[in-house]
This record gives C-alpha cells, sequence and structure tokens, in this order.
C-alpha cells in the first residue's frame, strides 16, 4: 500500500467531512476513495470516521491521526521540492492523448526557448485523469478541455478549437464539400473515451442529436484505425493523414474548448499557460472563445429540436 497516497486522501476527506466533495476535489469517483479510506483504516487497525446516512465524522484516533498526517505528506512534498532543487528544473505537464504529434514538439520546442532551465515533461492524460494528477501533485500544469469542475483548479485563457470531420478515404462523402452534421446519419462515430473527457463527451453528443445525427454507435478511443477501415467517423481539426478525409462542418457546431489548468502558480507553470496559447493558435488552428464566430445554421426538416 502506499501509505503516503492514502494518507493525503485521508487529510482531504478529514478537511471535507464529505466522501463526495473530496472525491471531486482529488479528481476521482467517490467508490474508489471510500475503499481506500478502508483500506488505511485495515492498515492502522483503527476506525478513522464515524459514517453516517447524514453526516461523516472523525472518530478519536482519526483526530489524532490528522495532525500527523498532514506533517508526513507536508514532510514528504518538501523531500521532493529538495530532490527537485538539487536537479535541473522539471515541470510535469499533462496533455491531451489526441493532441497532434507536430503540435506537442512545438509545445516543447517553444517552452524550451522561453525556459532553456527548465526542462519540460509531458505526459499524454485524458482531462479527468488531469484533474486527479494536479491534485495529487503529479503534474504541474495542464491542456484540459472543457467543461472541468474541481474545487482548487485555476484556468488560463479559454481557446476554441472548430472540428470537421474525419472519414475514410472511400467514403462517398469524402468528395463533398462542407458537410452538415445530418449527413453522418447512419454513420457510427469515433470519441475519445467518456470516462477521461466527461464534459467534452456530453456536450458533443448533445450538439449532434441537436443537429440530427444520432450516431448508430460511439466507439471510444484515440486511435483512426476504425476510421481508415471505414468503420466509423471522427470529429477534429484539419488534417492530412494518407487514408483519410477531411471536411468542415457547415456552421462549425462541433467545437472543443481548451484551456491550460494548474493549482499552484509558479513562473515556469505562468510562462508555459502563455507559451501554450500561442502555440495552440498557431498551430493548432484555436481561436480565443470570445473571437470565435456564431454562425448560425438552420436545421433540416425533421430534424431533433
Amino acid at each position: 500500500m502506499d501509505l503516503v497516497r492514502h494518507l493525503r486522501y485521508f487529510t482531504v476527506v478529514a478537511e471535507e467531512l464529505h466522501f463526495g466533495n473530496a472525491a471531486i476535489r482529488l479528481g476521482m469517483a467517490q467508490p474508489p476513495l471510500s475503499q481506500r479510506i478502508k483500506r488505511l483504516e485495515e492498515e492502522l487497525g483503527v476506525r478513522l470516521f464515524d459514517r453516517s446516512a447524514r453526516q461523516v465524522r472523525l472518530t478519536e484516533a482519526g483526530r489524532l491521526l490528522l495532525g500527523e498526517a498532514r506533517e508526513i505528506v507536508a514532510r514528504v512534498d518538501r523531500l521532493h521540492e529538495v530532490v527537485r532543487h538539487g536537479q535541473a528544473a522539471v515541470l510535469k505537464v499533462g496533455v491531451p492523448p489526441d493532441l497532434a504529434a507536430a503540435v506537442l514538439a512545438a509545445l516543447v520546442e517553444g517552452f524550451r526557448e522561453s525556459n532553456p532551465e527548465v526542462r519540460l515533461a509531458p505526459a499524454e492524460i485524458w482531462t479527468a485523469d488531469q484533474v486527479g494528477a494536479l491534485a495529487e501533485g503529479v503534474i504541474d500544469v495542464g491542456v484540459v478541455r472543457h467543461p472541468v469542475t474541481a474545487p482548487g483548479l485555476h484556468f488560463g485563457r479559454t481557446l476554441v478549437q472548430a472540428q470537421g470531420v474525419l472519414l475514410a478515404a472511400g467514403d462517398p462523402l469524402a468528395g463533398s464539400g462542407e458537410l452538415h452534421l445530418a449527413d453522418l446519419a447512419g454513420r457510427e462515430l469515433l470519441m475519445p473515451p467518456r470516462e477521461g473527457e466527461p464534459g467534452a463527451h456530453a456536450e458533443l453528443l448533445a450538439e449532434c442529436r441537436r443537429h440530427g445525427y444520432v450516431p448508430a454507435q460511439v466507439h471510444q478511443g484515440a486511435g483512426l484505425g476504425l476510421v481508415m477501415a471505414g468503420a466509423a467517423v471522427a470529429f477534429g481539426p484539419k488534417a492530412d493523414v494518407a487514408g483519410l478525409a477531411w471536411r468542415p462542418l457547415l456552421g462549425s457546431p462541433i467545437a472543443y474548448r481548451v484551456s491550460t489548468a494548474w493549482r499552484a502558480a509558479t513562473a515556469a507553470v505562468t510562462d508555459f499557460s502563455a507559451v501554450a496559447v500561442r502555440i495552440l493558435k498557431e498551430r493548432a488552428g484555436m481561436t480565443d472563445e470570445d473571437a470565435t464566430p456564431v454562425r448560425r445554421v438552420s436545421r433540416r426538416p425533421g430534424m431533433l429540436a
């Protein structure tokens, strides 16, 4: 058992006295949090919380442990800082696994130019997991998709990335111009995993339904093999990929809202956030949220309201 991590979970629950709120703060589901507290109780041989339908209270053993747990967690955090201080500075960054390799490379290079003394260490993590990683200090800053709900998070400038349709090169629609979402009727859809991008996943499907496209089946993942095989379509920014065709959507109804996110603002975090805005606008075609034009598209007869 990772005792320090379990003590970190314990301190958050003790501060919130509510497993649901503590789970949100930690960026994880409530059942695993409850299981880890139970495991800690079994390891220590004491009950740490009195649980009832109405409230959660610390037991006497829990109150005695809380001060010690905070000190242990703080000491471990300080130890990590001391070790990092003695080596080259590292900024740990979370990025979406489906971020284009060229964009990620530009992020690394752009940050290196402005912060040559800090090494960027990117990790491919979906938004929901980034929230937990930020809470636990596993990463320092992330590039997340909205909507995101997590107490204690701070966000950088919100950018918008309009999405077109990725199809197999041999798809009959590949030769069309602008497509309407309703043109995709009957096709299966490949999307990022719902567990990793719950907010964006729900918003995207709702927008599809609003414009008359209800996917025959939703697949989840980051690879485009299904699309290349003609078994599904996907949404994405303009791309030139062998075996695929990209077509814009009439009115740009599908878009991702993206920003950086962090808990503790350091000079490196602030610099990375500024670099990310510049690179995502230059290399990923993103625009400022307030500057994105809204194009109204009339629904076709029979489309869902």
